[in-house]
């Protein structure tokens, strides 16, 4: 979500060149076909779940943590991901992918179970579209003995983009008890400390040039909490949200649930020697969380660049057809008993809906607990409709937080057969992730 972007919704029908979105099919070879990678060859990549020891803060022991080690690159929209996964975990672990849709066989739970302690597994992901995507170990990871960190992945266009860095900002959160060890989520947090990372870091300091373009892929890699990240004296641009590109629009603050990913585009016009502070805002306080400092080198050019066109479409469909859409009913929290824990999750339960392949799908999400809660839709990317059904905001998106007692109406195509998964859980450290899976027929 972001704050003070555009809140008047597209009609029907839409345009093509305003709303961007990714590309969508039923099976791998259409989509190769269809992007000109009928040729693509799988690339190798081996990922570790691992125990180590992280120091996030400097008068305090080291902290143990569970990781998802593997080599830190960038791939290209259409290439194949030939993945071998390795658990060396004391406990089965699951790789939970977020963003990446239409890849059944991928799919936590529904697609693959958890991989027991010391077992290997082999999988390929189709990198259908570009953008900024998430990767962790967090589904099973209530109540563990220590909390897992992400890892992001980064798909980048087919064409080329006009910016001069490309920098991540993965943003965790932690709980730290004086010994420096951290609790998981899942569990009454007491009166530990709690504690914000950048890039596993608890500062971010970046140099820029004057005239200089940046493209931010920021991610909310926190366990529960919704953040909101503003740059002081800087124009904040975004460009995409949760994988997939947007209308460009300037933005004031940004809002970022748990797993959400934004992408901003930002010229530095700041004289040299000015600094930026990156304000986070984790719902109790503003805290520095690190700053952009301009550099007394010369310019990277004379003059700012014009502003950005939108990022290149990943394909998803110009409009959605409300009409005719299958509608479901999809209370979050509550006495039902539909809603379960990762670890107590039965593929042979009944799904929470059913869709036809080909036919959109709106869904009613009401928040029935007590303080705000996240959605998140595995396999497909939503519109979030406006009020009275007649459009939509003009993004896309795959993870929503809802606040208490409101009821939030999302609308996706369902283009990709398979079973997937869904995700709810309360923004409280102590709450418990909960799931519930549908069928796309």
């Amino acid at each position: 979500m972001v704050r003070n972007g555009p809140m008047t919704s597209p009609k029907l029908p839409l345009n093509r060149r305003r709303l961007m979105a990714g590309l969508g099919a039923a099976a791998l070879a259409p989509v190769w076909a269809s992007v000109g990678h009928s040729q693509a060859r799988p690339t190798a990549l081996a990922l570790q779940a691992k125990a180590e020891s992280v120091t996030l803060r400097p008068d305090i022991p080291a902290t143990p943590v569970w990781s998802l080690q593997g080599p830190d690159r960038r791939y290209k929209r259409g290439e194949i991901l030939d993945i071998g996964f390795g658990n060396e975990l004391p406990a089965p672990a699951i790789l939970n992918w977020r963003g990446t849709d239409g890849v059944p066989a991928a799919q936590p739970l529904t697609g693959r179970p958890p991989l027991v302690a010391g077992g290997k597994d082999a999988l390929q992901l189709p990198l259908r579209h570009a953008g900024t995507f998430l990767c962790d170990l967090g589904l099973l990871g209530d109540g563990q003995p220590h909390p897992s960190r992400a890892r992001a992945l980064i798909v980048q266009e087919s064409e080329a983009v006009a910016v001069d860095r490309d920098e991540v900002l993965l943003i965790e959160d932690w709980r730290l008890r004086p010994d420096g060890t951290a609790m998981a989520p899942g569990t009454d947090p007491g009166d530990t400390l709690p504690l914000h990372t950048v890039n596993g870091q608890t500062s971010f300091d970046l140099s820029a040039r004057i005239n200089e373009r940046i493209r931010l892929r920021i991610i909310n890699g926190c366990q529960r909490s919704v953040i909101a990240l503003k740059l002081e004296g800087l124009e904040v641009r975004v460009m995409a949200i949760d994988s997939q590109p947007s209308e460009p629009f300037q933005a004031r603050a940004l809002v970022l649930p748990p797993g959400g990913r934004t992408e901003v585009f930002i010229d530095v016009t700041t004289p040299a020697g000015a600094e930026t502070p990156i304000l986070l805002h984790d719902g109790k306080a503003a805290r520095p969380l690190g700053k952009i400092r301009v550099a007394s080198e010369a310019p990277v050019r004379a003059t700012p660049l014009p502003p950005a066109p939108p990022l290149p479409s990943n394909g998803l469909p110009e409009r959605l057809d409300l009409k005719n859409a299958t509608r479901v009913e999809l209370p979050l929290g509550g006495p039902s008993a539909d809603w379960v824990t990762p670890a107590k999750f039965l593929a042979s339960a009944p799904p929470a809906f059913r869709a036809k392949a080909g036919r959109v799908a709106v869904l009613a999400l009401t928040n029935r607990t007590a303080i705000a809660t996240v959605f998140h839709l595995h396999g497909h990317h939503f519109r979030l409709l406006d009020k009275l059904d007649d459009g939509w905001k003009p993004f896309w998106l795959d993870t929503l937080a809802i606040e208490p007692g409101q009821t939030q109406r999302i609308a996706f195509l369902a283009e990709h057969a398979g079973r997937y998964l869904i995700e709810s859980v309360a923004t409280d450290w102590a709450a418990p992730r909960l799931v519930r899976w549908y069928a796309v027929e």
